[in-house]
C-alpha cells in the first residue's frame, strides 16, 4: 500500500487498455480532525505492510484483505442493531456493508490461493484480524463517521496497491499465473483468465468500496445518517 502522496503516480502506472476502470486518482482531502485521525491510522497500518511484505504484492494482498473484510461486517452488525433499537429503516446501509464484507472475504480467499502464505504469515493474519476487529468495533460504536472515513482511506491505499501489482505483472516482474477457479467462478471470468484479470476486477471492487465509505462518512457529517 502507498500513502496519499503516491497517488500522483497511480494514474501513470495504470495501463491504458484497462477499461472501464476510472484511472483518475481519487483522494478525499481531510477536512477536520476526524478525517486526519482516520488518515493517520491508515498510514500507521501501512508501516507494518511495508515492514513484512515490501513488494511481495500477493502476500500484501492477503494481509490487506484480512483487514478489509472486517469493517463491513462490523458496520453491518452495528447498523442492524441500531435499526432494531430505533425501529427505523436503514436506507440500504446494512446490505451494502454486509455485501462489502463478503466481497472482501472473496478477495482474501482468492489471494490465499495465489500467494500460498506461510504458517508465520497466517499467524500474522490472525493477529492482525484480532487487533483490528476490536479496534474497529469500538471505533464504529463511538465514531461511525471516522470509521467509514478510515475505510475510505484504506481502500484508496488498496486501489494504489493493486495498480502497482498490475504494473509489476505487465512489466513481467510478477508471473501472470492462471486465475484460481474460485475467482473465475465468483467474477464470472473467462475459463482461461489469468492473474492480471483478477487484479483488475479486485481493483474495481476496492474503488467501489472507497467511494461508498467516503459517501457514508459524508452522509453522517451532513446529518443524513439513517
Amino acid at each position: 500500500m502507498k500513502h496519499a502522496p503516491d497517488l500522483a503516480a497511480y494514474a501513470e502506472a495504470t495501463p491504458q487498455d484497462v477499461t472501464p476502470f476510472d484511472d483518475t486518482p481519487k483522494h478525499h482531502v481531510p477536512q477536520d480532525i476526524h478525517d486526519r485521525v482516520a488518515l493517520r491510522v491508515v498510514r500507521f497500518m501501512r508501516l507494518f505492510a511495508d515492514a513484512f511484505f515490501s513488494n511481495r504484492y500477493g502476500h500484501r494482498a492477503v494481509v490487506l484483505e484480512t483487514v478489509a473484510a472486517v469493517p463491513g461486517m462490523v458496520g453491518g452488525l452495528l447498523q442492524h442493531l441500531k435499526a432494531i433499537r430505533h425501529i427505523r429503516d436503514d436506507q440500504g446501509w446494512i446490505k451494502e456493508l454486509i455485501d462489502e464484507a463478503d466481497n472482501e472475504r472473496m478477495h482474501l480467499m482468492t489471494f490465499i490461493k495465489i500467494a500460498q502464505p506461510s504458517r508465520f504469515e497466517r499467524i500474522l493474519v490472525m493477529m492482525g484480524q484480532l487487533v483490528f476487529y476490536n479496534f474497529y468495533f469500538f471505533l464504529y460504536l463511538f465514531a461511525p463517521r471516522t470509521a467509514h472515513r478510515l475505510v475510505g482511506y484504506l481502500e484508496e491505499e488498496a486501489v494504489v496497491s493493486y495498480t502497482s501489482y498490475l504494473a509489476e505483472i505487465d512489466a513481467g516482474r510478477v508471473e501472470n499465473v492462471r486465475a484460481p477457479q474460485i475467482a473465475i467462478d465468483y467474477w464470472n471470468l473467462a475459463p482461461d483468465a489469468r492473474l492480471r484479470e483478477v487484479v483488475i476486477v479486485v481493483r474495481e471492487d476496492e474503488a467501489h468500496h472507497r467511494d461508498t465509505n467516503h459517501s457514508f462518512a459524508d452522509s453522517i457529517a451532513a446529518g443524513r445518517h439513517p
